[in-house]
């Protein structure tokens, strides 16, 4: 069905971008998603399954590369680029565009140091990966600390008593990983390696952290069995565990110095592709809902023909469509100015995961008793959409974290 595009500047590659990536989200994404949704997790990981399948579609097309510049073979896409190349994959399968999103997070900090040796073990095998063997994810949650240690310029994040659970201990020129990351870990049970939150001092509380890109595959490190979830299925979830593992002084790429503003800008990064993401949620369901409505027969009329179904769709419409503009803009900001915005990325991701859940919430309402169905894919998008509500920061926290921003920035008792 699509949408309008009301940007009469969208440059033609962009077009295109978004029919193939439209495309492929329903052909190949959603199906998958769809299939994958009703297998156990631990059959969702399984060697050859269907998750293996799609991610290496989408390595094939090279779409794990996204956050890659050219210069190292990635796709090197504007802003622009990369909000309509989430909302797309989204819009097949969120679960998808969230693990697909996390693969390239040790990938990322290494092109942002940009150092030989880390270019050579995270950013060279990683675009060359076309079978998708090669996956990071992102270390922070853990059993202890949820939102919270996503809140950087609060005084919580400050308090000595309060540190991440997972310790980093200098031993010669390395460092000693021990301690855990919640079952919450996007790509935990799969990934290769991980761009990895740890504590350096804990005299300075969370803001005594540091970031190192870690091997996975080594010893001391294990995992927990993936998480049985209620949404977002298609994405592998759960539990690392380390015991006296080896960082390398190399791959210390944060330390204490800089770990607070280096985590501002990631829950930047991360929150405004959120609000990508449940965009082209937003859009599938509400693209769905109004296509049945065009086919359901109640009181002798087609449901698009009742006024009710007609008032709700339009707000549907307009939820989308606000969600689109106002993500876009935030995400085109962002990634053309030092510093990003962080109280504008929450903005993004709270108002878009809010909107998609309320989308989605209203196209079951239109489906009716079949809407509850498993047999149709509203059902899913809707247990979806309200997982947004927590992951990436409760929408609750990160309204206190960016108030506090906002309050900050004009009020200095």
């Amino acid at each position: 069905m699509g949408y309008r595009e009301l940007d009469l500047d969208l440059p033609e590659f962009h077009l295109n971008l978004k029919d193939e990536l439209h495309k492929f989200a329903v052909e190949v994404v959603r199906p998958a998603a769809l299939a994958l949704d009703k297998l156990p997790p631990q059959k969702v990981i399984e060697k050859g399954s269907l998750f293996w399948q799609t991610m290496a579609r989408m390595y094939e097309n090279g779409y794990h590369t996204i956050y890659v510049s050219d210069e190292y073979g990635g796709m090197g896409l504007d802003a622009l680029g990369i909000h309509i190349f989430w909302e797309e994959i989204a819009y097949g399968g969120v679960g998808f565009a969230v693990s697909l999103g996390c693969s390239c997070f040790a990938a990322f900090y290494a092109e942002m140091i940009c150092t030989d040796p880390l270019i050579e073990k995270f950013i060279l095998p990683f675009v060359n990966c076309k079978d998708a063997s090669v996956m990071s994810c992102w270390g922070i949650t853990e059993p202890e600390h949820g939102s919270d240690i996503l809140m950087p310029g609060t005084s919580h994040f400050r308090d000595s008593k309060i540190t991440q659970q997972l310790k980093a201990t200098k031993k010669g020129g390395d460092w000693i990983l021990n301690g855990q990351k919640s079952a919450w870990i996007s790509n935990g049970p799969v990934a290769t390696n991980c761009a990895l939150f740890v504590n350096l001092d804990p005299a300075m509380g969370m803001a005594g952290g540091g970031i190192c890109l870690i091997d996975l595959d080594q010893p001391g490190v294990s995992r927990g069995k993936p998480l049985d979830k209620m949404g977002q299925r298609e994405l592998p979830q759960g539990e690392i565990f380390f015991d006296n593992v080896v960082c390398p002084g190399d791959q210390m790429i944060i330390d204490q110095q800089s770990y607070e503003a280096m985590t501002e800008l990631t829950l930047a990064h991360a929150n405004m592709s959120m609000g990508a993401y449940f965009t082209g949620l937003a859009q599938s369901a509400y693209d769905l809902a109004l296509q049945y409505s065009t086919e359901r027969l109640q009181g002798g009329r087609r449901l698009c023909e009742h006024a009710w179904v007609q008032a709700k769709l339009f707000d549907m419409f307009t939820t989308v469509e606000a969600c689109r503009s106002f993500s876009r803009n935030v995400m085109v900001y962002n990634m053309n100015n030092t510093p990003a915005s962080l109280q504008h990325s929450i903005a993004s991701k709270v108002f878009c995961t809010n909107g998609a859940y309320k989308v989605a919430s209203d196209a079951v309402q239109i489906f009716g008793g079949l809407g509850l169905s498993k047999e149709l894919p509203i059902e899913k998008l809707f247990r979806d959409a309200r997982a947004g509500l927590i992951e990436d920061g409760s929408n609750d926290s990160l309204s206190i974290a960016a108030g506090n921003i906002i309050v900050q920035e004009v009020y200095h008792p």
